[in-house]
C-alpha cells in the first residue's frame, strides 16, 4: 500500500488494510512520519510483523516477543529481559535478519560477552553469562515454537557461563557465639551483628 502526504502537517502517514489474526478485515492508520522512507520502513516492518514472516530484523522480531512477554511474565522479569536484550544482545545481532542468523553469529556474540570488561577490568560472571545466553535462546525458541524458525542457532552454538552461582556459607550457633564473645570488647560492632543474628 502506498504511503501519504499530510500536506497540512508536512508529514507522512500510513494506512494499511491487513487480515487480523481473528479473520478480520481491519486497518492500520500511523501518522507523523517526518519523511516517505520512514513511513515506507513502518509500513514494511508492521505487513512483515502482521504477516508472521521471519524475513525481519532481529529487533522487529524483538519487539513481537516483548509484547507477548508484556501480558505473561512479572513487571520485575520483564525489565530484566528487556535490560538483556538492549543493552546486551541488540546492539550485536539486532540489524541481523532473524532467519539468517547462524550459530557461527552467535559464538561471534558469546565471544564478545566472554571477553568484556568493564572499567575496573571485571569480567562477567559465569551465572550472568549463563543468564544472557538463555534470554537470546527463548527468543529464537519462541521464533521456533510460533513462527517456524527451523532451528534455534542459539543451541546449536552451545551454551556460555555456569548455571550455579559460588556457595554461600553460613556459620552455625556455635561459630556464631564464638564470634560474638571475640566482637564484645567493640560495643558498636557487638550490638550490630547482635541485632542481626
Amino acid at each position: 500500500m502506498p504511503v501519504y502526504k499530510d500536506e497540512k502537517k508536512g508529514t507522512w502517514y500510513v494506512s494499511i488494510r491487513y487480515l487480523y489474526w481473528k479473520g478480520e478485515h481491519t486497518r492500520k492508520l500511523k501518522r507523523g512520519f517526518k519523511s516517505k522512507k520512514e513511513a515506507q520502513e513502518y509500513e514494511r516492518t508492521f505487513l512483515l510483523k502482521e504477516s508472521k514472516n521471519l524475513d525481519m530484523s532481529f529487533k522487529d522480531f524483538v519487539d513481537i516477543y516483548l509484547k507477548d512477554c508484556f501480558h505473561r511474565v512479572k513487571l520485575n522479569t520483564l525489565n530484566t529481559k528487556e535490560y538483556i536484550i538492549k543493552m546486551k544482545i541488540l546492539p550485536y545481532l539486532g540489524e541481523k535478519k532473524i532467519n539468517e542468523i547462524q550459530p557461527s553469529d552467535i559464538k561471534d556474540w558469546q565471544n564478545e560477552m566472554l571477553m568484556y570488561r568493564n572499567d575496573k577490568g571485571e569480567a562477567f560472571s559465569p551465572c550472568y553469562l549463563k543468564a544472557l545466553h538463555n534470554q537470546l535462546s527463548a527468543i529464537f525458541n519462541y521464533a521456533v515454537k510460533l513462527y517456524n524458525l527451523p532451528n534455534n542457532p542459539a543451541r546449536v552454538a552451545g551454551n556460555m557461563g555456569k548455571e550455579k552461582s559460588k556457595e554461600v556459607e553460613f556459620w552455625t550457633k556455635e561459630e556464631y557465639l564464638k564470634f560474638s564473645e571475640a566482637m564484645k570488647d567493640k560495643d558498636a560492632s557487638y550490638h550490630a551483628f547482635e541485632i542481626l543474628y
